[in-house]
C-alpha cells in the first residue's frame, strides 16, 4: 500500500459525511453533512461539548466505523471501499492513533509497546526496536524502556503512547482528548511534544479536544455544534 504523504494530495479529505444511529423506531443523527480538509503537516483541532459527537467523528475518519453517508478518502483513497484486511493494513501503516486513555498494554514494556505497529506491519525484531527505541529517547522515556506501564507516570504512558503512534511515520495521527487524563503542567508538556514532532516529522494532527486553550494553539480550529462543524480558519 502506498504511503499517503503526498504533498499534492490532502492527508485527508471527508466529504458529505453524516453519522445516523437507528435502533428500533429511534433515529439519532450525530453527524450530518461534515466536510473536511487536512493537508500534509496541517494541525486542526476539534473542540465541542460532550456528546456532541467528536469521538464519533475521529472513528469515521479514521476507520474504525463506517459513516451513514458520505466518503473519507485518505490519500485520495476511499477508506470505506477497503475490506477489513485493507483497511486494518492502512490505519497500521498510515494512521497513528493517541487516546484519552494511554491503551498500552499492561504485560508488555514501553518499548515493546511501541515496537508493536512495526512487528505487526512485518518490520524485522531489530528494525522495529531500533525505532522505538529511538522515538521513546526523542520523548524522554530513554531510561523507561523496559519499565512497562504501571511503572510509568500519567504523562509517561502518555509520552509512551504518542511514541506508539508516531513510530511508523504515520501521515496523520488521529487524537481523542490526549491530555484530558492529566494535569495541567503535564498535558501542556504533552502537548508541546506533540506540536515539536509534528514540526519534526511534518505528521498532521487531528485532535479532538475540549479544551479551547489548546486547541487554540493549532493551525486552525473547528467547533462541532449540533452535528455541525463551522470553521474558523484565518483569513
Amino acid at each position: 500500500m502506498e504511503n499517503l504523504q503526498n504533498q499534492a494530495v490532502p492527508v485527508l479529505h471527508a466529504q458529505n459525511v453524516s453519522m445516523r444511529y437507528e435502533q428500533g423506531d429511534l433515529s439519532v443523527d450525530v453527524l450530518s453533512n461534515l466536510s473536511l480538509t487536512i493537508d500534509a503537516g496541517e494541525r486542526v483541532a476539534i473542540v465541542g461539548s460532550s456528546g456532541s459527537g467528536k469521538s464519533t467523528l475521529l472513528h469515521l475518519l479514521g476507520g474504525l466505523a463506517s459513516p451513514t453517508a458520505g466518503t473519507v478518502l485518505l490519500g485520495g483513497q476511499n477508506i470505506h471501499q477497503l475490506n477489513q484486511a485493507q483497511r486494518g493494513q492502512l490505519r497500521n501503516q498510515q494512521i497513528g492513533f493517541v487516546y484519552q486513555f494511554h491503551h498500552l498494554l499492561p504485560e508488555f514494556t514501553a518499548l515493546e509497546n511501541v515496537s508493536m505497529p512495526l512487528l505487526i506491519g512485518k518490520s524485522s525484531v531489530k528494525n522495529a526496536t531500533e525505532r522505538a527505541t529511538e522515538l521513546l529517547q526523542r520523548v524522554g522515556l530513554g531510561e523507561r524502556l523496559k519499565h512497562k506501564p504501571a511503572e510509568l507516570s500519567g504523562g509517561e504512558r502518555q509520552r509512551a503512547a504518542i511514541a506508539r503512534a508516531l513510530v511508523t511515520h504515520p501521515p496523520l495521527v488521529l487524537a481523542d482528548e490526549p491530555t484530558g487524563n492529566l494535569d495541567e503542567a503535564t498535558a501542556d508538556k504533552v502537548y508541546e511534544l506533540m506540536l515539536e514532532l509534528n514540526q519534526e516529522i511534518n505528521t498532521s494532527f487531528l485532535l479532538v479536544t475540549h479544551d479551547t486553550r489548546l486547541a487554540s494553539r493549532m493551525d486552525r480550529v473547528l467547533h462541532l455544534t449540533q452535528g455541525r462543524l463551522s470553521d474558523n480558519r484565518p483569513a
